[in-house]
């Protein structure tokens, strides 16, 4: 059984002439354990497939599945779900609430999701993204944007899902901070046994981060390939060659 399948998936924004097509026919699955990328330029609906998926956009049709099970179409989605499936957003100062400090903002997801012992599981989930006991009484503003992403990861794993959407999860930091938490999201998948679909434009991230890619043009998935392949240069479609002769130079670390 998958952890996750698309299945001839389409979505739209608005309505009659006013409809924009944002994803066309996708159809792919992630297994347990795995590590999913979905790659493309800006606007090829690789962000979309998510959102869907999460019920942020709700206009959809075709199968989406979670471990088995099916995702019922509209904007609600119980808490079973979350439970299961949590999302790490691009910009992590954007995600976290300016006045709640660290503490509040784990304390909150965790008795949403009806832990009560919340003391000893927020210190474990400070620990493991990286962040001390000084950390969980400050407030975003007085965190770095590397420190905010890991907060936001922290709460991500609050509910202890089995699977991350992780939607372009370093694109926001500086470069000298995007490889400490990639390397901290390689770590926490193989200690908390974790699935992840990721998006990324950066195809150096993707080669580091998955074992299979799924490339996106226009809304459509052109390709579906493995990493190994991605690295020896051997595209099955022109736009996949296109897109890894524009990025010369990437290697898996």
């Amino acid at each position: 059984m998958s952890a996750l399948s698309f299945k001839d998936l389409d979505v739209w924004f608005g309505e009659g002439r006013d409809r924009v097509d944002a994803v066309r026919g996708a159809s792919f699955e992630v297994a347990p354990g795995e590590s999913f990328g979905l790659v493309g330029e800006s606007g090829s609906g690789k962000s979309t497939i998510m959102r869907a998926l999460t019920g942020l956009a709700p206009h959809w049709s075709g199968r989406m599945a979670v471990n088995g099970r099916d995702v019922p179409p509209g904007k609600r989605r119980d808490r079973a779900f979350y439970k299961t499936v949590q999302m790490v957003f691009q910009d992590p100062y954007a995600s976290l609430h300016p006045r709640q400090s660290v503490d509040q903002v784990l304390s909150e997801t965790l008795y949403l999701h009806g832990f009560r012992d919340v003391e000893p599981r927020i210190e474990r989930l400070l620990d493991d993204v990286g962040l001390g006991p000084t950390f969980r009484f400050r407030y975003p503003h007085q965190l770095s944007g590397g420190q905010r992403q890991r907060v936001a990861i922290a709460r991500a794993l609050a509910p202890e899902p089995a699977i991350l959407l992780l939607d372009e999860p370093t694109s926001a930091l500086d470069v000298s901070v995007q490889a400490e938490i990639l390397n901290l999201l390689t770590d926490l998948r193989t200690e908390h046994d974790l699935t992840f679909l990721m998006v990324s434009h950066d195809l150096a991230v993707v080669a580091h981060m998955c074992e299979r890619i799924a490339v996106m043009r226009a809304g459509e998935i052109v390709e579906v390939m493995g990493v190994d392949e991605m690295r020896a240069m051997r595209p099955g479609h022109p736009y996949t060659q296109s897109l890894l002769e524009a990025s010369l130079g990437y290697h898996r670390g």
